[in-house]
């Protein structure tokens, strides 16, 4: 058993030790605030693991210069809400060069992020804003749920020839769980607890609130399935649809707010391919329309829970 902390520093190693052309970048990287960086810098060198200035755009603008260059670069943007400083080098440059250069050149480049929604850190270090990047052709975005799938995603991202995106989701960092090795490629949910009631879809830490849910629905005789879409760019809709049409009722749960986000793209597959086979109303659930707040009591009852998912799931089996 690993925690999700040590499965990234592993991916980072591992993918640094089998290609000399990985290098890594970004704030205090050296050390690493969170530990995952930690131990790279003295055994790969400081022309391979570079601190950086605080300046997300100087960051990312020069991860892809260096992908242009042919090396493999992944970058560390702390705290994901600071993605806005950095989203002309990402979402103008990086997702574009292949379809602006004819499929001439390509940005093979990891951007790494963490977002801390739980831990009182306050509106500008903890909102999850996925659906930004989801909205980007050119981009691919995970946001891993598992130690397995945190490595295996992120050797993915970084043997990816296009730029990618893993959303680190700062409480699950100390979570626990089976390690493996292999890589898992974007787009491919998976399964994750086998139901015939109804589906929860979901992903990263949420997952494990659906689990919790369907742990306490079993004892009432309530089969719910759960399923880890384990990347939201590209969605893998094929199994997303088998999930659904086997319960014939889902609930979307995501831990950014509701309005604007992935879980409407999701809900509106659903409702488009399976209208037919639905037996009601797709529903969403995910954090208030308000900042993140500072003071623990509010930032609880902002974000979602199991409660507010029992709560759902109970509307859609009624």
């Amino acid at each position: 058993m690993v925690s999700v902390r040590s499965a990234l520093n592993r991916a980072l190693r591992d993918a640094m030790a089998d290609d000399d052309r990985v290098v890594l970048l970004g704030e205090d990287v050296h050390d690493g605030v969170f530990g995952i960086t930690k131990g790279l810098a003295a055994e790969f060198g400081a022309d391979r693991v570079r601190d950086t200035p605080i300046s997300e755009q100087a960051i990312v603008g020069a991860a892809v210069g260096a992908a242009l260059g042919g090396l493999r670069p992944v970058a560390e943007i702390m705290f994901m809400d600071f993605l806005g400083i950095c989203l002309d080098q990402l979402a103008n440059h990086a997702a574009k060069q292949r379809y602006m250069s004819g499929g001439r050149t390509s940005v093979p480049m990891t951007l790494r992020t963490s977002v801390g929604g739980g831990l009182g850190v306050g509106a500008q270090h903890a909102q999850m804003l996925e659906a930004w990047l989801a909205h980007v052709p050119g981009l691919k975005v995970a946001v891993p749920s598992n130690p397995a799938d945190a490595y295996g995603l992120l050797r993915s991202a970084i043997h990816d020839d296009d730029p990618c995106v893993v959303v680190e989701q700062v409480p699950l960092y100390s979570r626990k769980g089976e390690m493996a090795t292999a890589r898992v490629a974007f787009g491919s949910a998976a399964v994750t607890r086998q139901g015939t009631d109804a589906t929860v879809v979901t992903y990263g830490r949420q997952v494990h609130d659906a689990l919790a849910v369907a742990d306490t629905l079993d004892a009432e005789g309530v089969s719910l399935q759960v399923l880890d879409l384990r990347t939201v760019a590209p969605l893998d809709t094929a199994t997303l649809f088998d999930a659904v049409r086997g319960t014939g009722r889902a609930v979307v749960l995501h831990e950014a707010v509701v309005t604007g986000g992935f879980g409407a793209e999701v809900a509106a597959r659903l409702q488009e391919e399976l209208f037919g086979e639905l037996a009601a109303p797709v529903l969403r659930v995910g954090a208030e329309p308000v900042p993140v707040p500072y003071a623990k009591g509010l930032e609880r009852r902002m974000l979602p829970g199991p409660d507010r998912l029992l709560a759902a799931v109970r509307k859609v089996l009624a």
